[in-house]
């Protein structure tokens, strides 16, 4: 009764989920990272090729609007394909973007290549197309599964940054470029062939039970809001419900303050007297520490609720903003100490809840679609906050008031989750004694 059934209906000593995790691990420690390597090729493509920071930092901004247009594509792709064609698919334009892009001479080389190309494999590989199908193998540990799976990125920030740094410092960012493009290739396509879009597909049901018996005790329910709950939620209907908009809001200005803060802190650290080992160090060390975070976090939300999580990370990134203005006045190593810290440890918490909140709203046969159209917001985002810095930077000759906006836009990201109220359509288990006790009522 332990085993469960495998793909090909093999038995297996574990629930199937958790190879799912694995292998979402894995695609997301290289997929995530070898796009956050753009932050370490950033000062040498500026020193070879004396561009302006707006227009360079653009090529990596540029890429969020392909992935934003890419988005709700994407999620129809889901839906209809599953979860092995869009993997591959991103496998395919992320390795050939990364294999093309030592081949720039001029700006709108690196747009179609760091920007069209691994901005177009990244919405696939990175969070947003494993969000699209990995809660579904969940439900009373979406968040602690989540949250294992995104920690990935954390492992692969602590080997795959420090050797794509020592590449470029021994032969250039060009050769790190290319050696990354391959491991993109090698690794990641086989291994994504095993996936599949829900526990049913093979005769399971969420969370490791056998979809028979699991029919025989029905499961408590979660539902909080039975009639927004058992509403069939189109692309339209979504569209037209106030839910979706605030989750939008809170989706783009979390990943603007994300990769405003990713993109450009190298750069501000060289800038204040830090030494290039200090700028690789931090950008480790921050999903070093988002691997205990993004777990921590995710399985707290399991019984306190998504929304406490999602304020807890905008929280590390005010906080990550705030170190970031005391740095230029006092450049010290225990500030650069607490910006790492808030911003993987807590910012980087934002991951684990993002697929759970928008599926424990809008949860059903479109939820790809659904999410894919929020993720448009989303990515829109994270190309603003490199973008904005940038130009920012260029217009004032700092970043204090970048910095000063990033505090501003992650407070009006926690509140509109707040508005968007996960927690009044679907209780985490944590909280699932609410529901009963107000069914009993």
């Amino acid at each position: 009764m332990s085993k469960q059934t495998g793909a090909r209906g093999k038995r297996l000593p574990f629930f199937y989920g958790w190879l799912i995790v694995a292998v979402t691990f894995v695609t997301m420690a290289i997929g995530v990272n070898a796009r956050t390597a753009f932050s370490l090729f950033f000062p040498p493509i500026l020193s070879e090729f004396g561009w302006e920071r707006g227009v360079t930092a653009g090529a990596f901004s540029f890429g969020f609007v392909v992935s934003g247009a890419m988005s709700p594509l994407i999620g129809r792709l889901m839906d209809r394909a599953g979860p092995r064609a869009v993997m591959e698919l991103g496998v395919a334009l992320m390795g050939g973007g990364l294999l093309l892009a030592p081949l720039t001479t001029q700006p709108w080389h690196l747009y179609l290549t760091i920007g069209v190309m691994v901005g177009a494999g990244s919405v696939c590989l990175g969070y947003s197309g494993q969000s699209l199908f990995l809660p579904n193998w969940f439900i009373r540990r979406r968040g602690l599964a989540m949250g294992i799976a995104f920690a990935g990125v954390g492992i692969g920030s602590v080997t795959l940054l420090p050797w794509v740094q020592h590449m470029i410092e021994q032969t250039g960012w060009r050769t790190a470029c290319t050696a990354i493009g391959i491991l993109v290739l090698l690794v990641l396509a086989p291994i994504n062939l095993v996936l599949r879009k829900r526990p049913e597909d093979i005769g399971l049901e969420p969370d490791g039970g056998a979809a028979s018996s699991a029919r025989l005790a029905k499961p408590v329910s979660n539902i909080v809001d039975p009639v927004w709950a058992g509403t069939d939620w189109t692309l339209p209907r979504a569209l037209a419900t106030s839910r979706f908009w605030w989750i939008a809001l809170g989706y783009f200005c979390g990943l603007y303050v994300w990769y405003a803060v990713q993109v450009h802190q190298t750069k501000f650290l060289l800038d204040i007297g830090f030494s290039p080992s200090v700028g690789v160090w931090a950008l480790g060390v921050v999903s070093l520490l988002g691997i205990p975070g993004q777990i921590l976090l995710g399985h707290i939300s399991d019984r306190v609720g998504r929304e406490w999580i999602w304020t807890a990370s905008c929280a590390g990134f005010a906080i990550c903003f705030v170190a970031l203005i005391a740095l230029k006045y006092a450049p010290t190593l225990p500030l650069v100490d607490l910006m790492v810290f808030a911003q993987g440890a807590l910012g980087y918490g934002l991951t684990s809840v993002m697929g759970a909140i928008v599926l424990e709203i809008f949860q059903g046969k479109h939820y790809g679609g659904i999410f894919g159209t929020i993720m448009l917001a989303a990515l829109a985002g994270g190309a603003a906050g490199p973008w904005a810095t940038g130009i920012l930077y260029d217009f004032y000759g700092s970043y204090t008031v970048a910095v000063a906006i990033g505090i501003a836009v992650s407070v009006l990201s926690a509140t509109a989750i707040w508005q968007a109220s996960p927690r009044k359509i679907r209780a985490v288990a944590g909280q699932l004694h609410k529901v009963q006790s107000g069914a009993g009522g």
